[in-house]
Parts: C-alpha cells; structure tokens; sequence
C-alpha cells in the first residue's frame, strides 16, 4: 500500500476500542487491495476471473476514459500489476528486421526490457534491460507475462532468460539462461511458459529428456527437481485440486500430464498431440472435467477421478464440435466452455459434456468482418461469478458481454489500441490485458493504456 501522510495536527487520543476497530478496519482495505491485483497471466489465481467490484456494468455508447498512455516497445508480454506498480516486459531492437513467416526464424539484435510503472499516473519507477539477440519467428519480443509474488518479479524471456528481480529498484536477485544451463532447444516461436510461482518454487516448462517441466527454488534459482520427456511446448503449467490432491498440470506437445507439484511424480497423463507442437492454451477445469485444446483438429474432454489422481477420455473433438483455441485460453463456467476458435476465427460457447457447439459469433472477434479468419483472438475474462465477461479483441477493442449457454449479448464495446502487430497478413493485437484497481491495463508494441472501469466514474 502506498504511504498515508497525516498532517500534524492536535488529534484527541483514541480509545482501545476505536483503536481495535480502525485497525480491523485497515485490515479489511488491505485484504480488498491484495484481492484487486493482477499479479501475473490470467490474475492472481491464473484462472481469468476478475474479482473485484464496483466496476461498470456495461460500455457506454461514448466509451470510457482513458487514465493515461505510455510509450511501450515491442512484445506480446501481457502487463503485471501489484502493489501499485506496473510491470511490463518488451524488446528494443537495434539490428535487423521483423519479418513474420511462421515457419522462418528471424535473426535480430536488441535487449529485453523490465519496466516498472505507477499504476495510477504511468510514470516509470525503474527499467532495467539485458542483450539479447533473437532468433525466432514472430520476432516483436517477449511473450510471457512477468510473474509477480510478494517483493520479487520474475521474467521469461523469449530466448529462455529466466530471472529473478526485486520489486523496489529490479536489482538482478537471480538469473538462469535455459539454453546454457539446460542445453534446451529454443522453440521457434519463442519461450512462452509463463512462470508460475507456488509456495517457495517456480515451475515452468524447459523442453528434453527429463527436464520437460522444472521446479526451481523461488529465492535461489537451484534446481528443486524435474520431469518429463518432451519438449516444452508453449503452454504455462498450472495447479488445480482433485480427488483432494494438489496436482501440477503440464500440457505439452505429446500429451497431458498431472505431477505432485513437491517432487515431480507423475500422478498420470493422457495422449494429445497438437499440430507442430502447439500444446499453447492452459486445461480449463470445471468440477471433475479438464478440457484440453490444441490448434485445427486436437481437442480432449477429461474426467478426473474423484478418488485418486487419474483422468479418462471423455471425448475427443472433430471439425464441427468443441473449441480449437490457440493463443487464448478458453473459460470453463458452469459445463459450457466459452472461447475463440483459431479454425473459423470466432467466439463459439460449447456444451461440455458432448462438445456439441451452442453458438458462435464474431462479434468478440472481428465485428466488422464477420467472415472466417485464422486464429481469430479474443481474451476472455469473467467478472466475478456473473455471467458477464470481458474480451479484449484482436483488433484492439474491449468488448464487454453477457454470455450464458443460450446467447451472446454485446454490452458495449471501446477501442482501446490500434493493432500493431501482424499475423496472416492482418494487423493484430496479441496480448493478455490486466485487471486491477478498477482498471484495464493493455498493451501493443507502441504504448500501453490505462482504461477506467470504476462503476461511479461512468
């Protein structure tokens, strides 16, 4: 919490009850704070639910106001916020050109860049930075969203240059290259396992023989252990609770797998392999059901044992059922998976427990085309227990709605950012937004806006 200054002016002294129900009082702020933050990919609890209130209930025809805009370099690193500050991870190139061929790595030169902002005016607090020469497709820079826990961040960088820095000042506390220390093989769209932070480890997928995934001290950087045979794949681990266990979830290229998240025992694992090694959009987890989705044709429905740590195929997807997500994970709500399909380019709500797909709309997409296009985005994200929903578009609007098994419903609509990126011959916007303080926090790589949602300034 920021500082209070208190003139110095005679106060009357306070009773002990007073004092007690002030500071129970403070207490309860504190907790809301805490509870407001967006500390790292998809908010506190990496599930894409938004729980704050007091924001506002729909777009207004006017849009909203914009707090402030900042210069920005290139990335699709989304922005963190806690405590006040915003962190934002980008590249600043110096040689060579971006060129956007999915199947050609681009060689560049340039640094990777952590910047800490104020949340509240913008204005840079530190910015610390680090050579680091490209070679990957898609080049714009940095993909995973820094990781924020208590007084540390920690970063990965598109290159595999995971590190620890300080909130206060961004002093290096710890660093580690996954290609020096690991010999991993850089995939060729970059390193994009957001860190995940646990207690006192790390995890986050590396990629060979015994070392897909590793868990490493969070104060240290040493190695705590790993597992699996696979490469890394694109997709950040995550830890859910079922049959009463704690299971670490790792999707990668050949398959699914759950592991005790202390040592890294494989507790099981299920086949799916996405094409080119796409396993890139985190399992959603609805009650005892786990779907996971791969781009164009992989798509799984999971039951988890409720007894023991186990999963069994439900069913698997065809062209004309479930969701294909690609770079946006999909919301699981109540049986009904709600996300943005990379075949068709839309937004589709699909019933959980056939597959069978409900609706679909471009609305959240590509409103003003309304025509098929591939790996059309939306980032999604539930307010609260409601059925209303965020979607922070391709094409840089905020779209707001109410979604449930029978419609899609447009609550309004913002530009937020021009799309400066580009994919498939199209501008794009491809970067996770940040919810905090009653806020949105977005991205592209030429600035970065602050968007007011507070309900009673509309």
């Amino acid at each position: 919490m920021s500082d209070v200054r208190v003139p110095q002016i005679y106060r009357p002294p306070l009773s002990i009850d007073v004092v007690l129900m002030m500071m129970l009082m403070l207490w309860g702020f504190a907790g809301v704070a805490g509870a407001d933050d967006w500390p790292a990919w998809m908010g506190a609890d990496r599930d894409g639910v938004y729980r704050e209130t007091g924001i506002i209930d729909s777009i207004p025809p006017e849009g909203l106001p914009v707090k402030w805009r900042m210069p920005v370099s290139a990335g699709y690193a989304g922005p963190a916020v806690a405590d006040g500050r915003v962190i934002v991870f980008d590249y600043v190139k110096s040689e060579g050109e971006v060129k956007n061929d999915p199947n050609t790595r681009v060689e560049l030169q340039g640094a990777e860049r952590i910047t800490a902002m104020d949340a509240e005016t913008g204005e840079t607090i530190w910015q610390k930075s680090y050579d680091c020469p490209y070679s990957i497709s898609y080049p714009a820079g940095p993909r995973c969203t820094p990781t924020i826990d208590g007084d540390k961040v920690y970063t990965l960088g598109a290159e595999g240059d995971l590190q620890c820095r300080t909130m206060a000042d961004g002093e290096v506390v710890w660093k580690i290259s996954l290609k020096e220390k690991f010999n991993a093989e850089i995939l060729i769209w970059g390193q994009s396992s957001h860190p995940l932070v646990d207690g006192d480890l790390l995890y986050t997928m590396v990629g060979g023989d015994g070392q897909g995934i590793v868990a490493f001290n969070k104060m240290t950087g040493a190695v705590a252990w790993k597992a699996l045979d696979t490469e890394a794949g694109y997709c950040p681990p995550s830890i859910i609770e079922a049959a009463g266990v704690r299971q670490l979830i790792a999707f990668h290229p050949m398959g699914v797998a759950s592991l005790n998240p202390a040592n890294g025992t494989v507790y099981w694992q299920q086949q799916i392999t996405p094409l080119y090694q796409m396993s890139i959009a985190r399992p959603v987890v609805d009650g005892d059901l786990m779907y996971v989705s791969g781009i164009r044709n992989a798509s799984l429905m999971l039951k988890l044992d409720t007894e023991k740590p186990g999963a069994q195929e439900l069913w698997r997807g065809n062209p004309k059922t479930s969701v294909f997500s690609a770079n946006s994970t999909p919301l699981f709500v109540d049986g009904t998976l709600y996300g943005t399909d990379c075949v068709l380019g839309c937004l589709f709500a699909v019933e959980a427990s056939t597959g069978e797909r409900l609706w679909q709309t471009f609305e959240a997409t590509r409103p003003q085309e309304k025509r098929k296009v591939s790996h059309g985005t939306g980032f999604i994200t539930r307010i609260g227990q409601t059925d209303r929903y965020f979607i922070m578009n391709e094409v840089g609007d905020l779209v707001m709605a109410k979604m449930t098994p029978g419609k899609f419903e447009s609550l309004g609509r913002f530009h937020v950012l021009q799309p400066t990126g580009e994919a498939f011959g199209r501008a794009v916007v491809w970067s996770h937004p940040a919810y905090a303080a009653k806020t949105m926090f977005a991205r592209n790589d030429e600035e970065i806006v602050a968007v007011d949602l507070a309900k009673n300034n509309h």
